[in-house]
């Protein structure tokens, strides 16, 4: 019951987010999701044994956002940066873990965000469609996953996940995306919708397996405990983390 009701919960602030929100305030939520999703990944970064990434990787993450005409220089300085401030280090080994880890999570985390908001600016649908095409696709995955499935998909990353279960997801996202964008964007030919729904759904169940494999090296269950029933919000969004920067992609290729 509480995951239900975290989920509902969450589908209506994110409803409200992209459809009626200033653009201020999405900015300002896609700042906290990132922020958020990058110090949990800080987290599993240290139950790795790699030395916990700093502050750098998050200052990277903001300009991925924010400034995005600036980003060769910005990165190329807080890199510098970055490695100076790592060379106290009694253990040198930790130097290069440490500061990759930090950048990898600004990529990881940050990134994607700025592709919703400039989904956003071309439609609160695209971005909707982005976001919601995974609910579908985990939804129809676990039904399909119980009923049909047989054939381990990653047994050493996620034990429960199946093949028949991923071409669920695979259905679900397709037919949510068809019905969603046929109506709210009918001026988008169908084939480009189903073309962009399945590759996203794909890359979000890619998203899904490469942060269950981070964790499952970490030796943790869930990424946090901020959501009741669904543990942190890296594990709610890690779909959506893939899935985003591929539906941009796609968009401006055939949308």
């Amino acid at each position: 019951m509480k995951r239900v009701i975290t989920g509902v919960l969450l589908a209506l602030a994110a409803s409200y987010v992209i459809f009626f929100a200033p653009l201020l305030v999405f900015k300002i939520v896609a700042l906290y999701l990132a922020v958020t999703c990058y110090w949990e990944y800080t987290g599993i970064v240290a139950a790795h044994g790699v030395r916990r990434p700093s502050v750098f990787g998050a200052l990277a993450g903001v300009l991925f956002l924010f400034a995005p005409a600036y980003i060769p220089l910005g990165l190329s300085l807080l890199a510098i940066l970055a490695l100076i401030a790592a060379l106290h280090h009694d253990n040198l080994h930790d130097v290069l873990p440490q500061v990759a880890a930090e950048f990898l999570g600004a990529i990881y985390t940050f990134l994607p965000w700025r592709f919703a908001e400039l989904l956003r600016i071309k439609s609160v649908h695209w971005v909707f469609f982005a976001v919601a095409l995974n609910w579908a696709g985990d939804s129809a995955a676990y039904y399909a996953g119980r009923a049909f499935g047989r054939h381990r998909m990653a047994p050493v990353i996620s034990p429960k996940k199946s093949w028949e279960g991923a071409a669920g997801s695979v259905v679900g996202s397709l037919v949510f995306g068809l019905i969603y964008m046929g109506y709210f964007q009918p001026d988008v030919a169908l084939w480009k919708i189903a073309a962009i729904a399945v590759v996203a759904n794909i890359a979000g169940q890619f998203g899904d397996l490469a942060e269950s494999a981070i964790k499952r090296g970490a030796g943790v269950k869930d990424s946090g405990k901020m959501l009741p029933g669904h543990g942190g919000m890296l594990d709610r969004v890690d779909s959506s983390l893939f899935a985003l920067p591929v539906v941009y992609a796609l968009v401006l290729l055939i949308g």
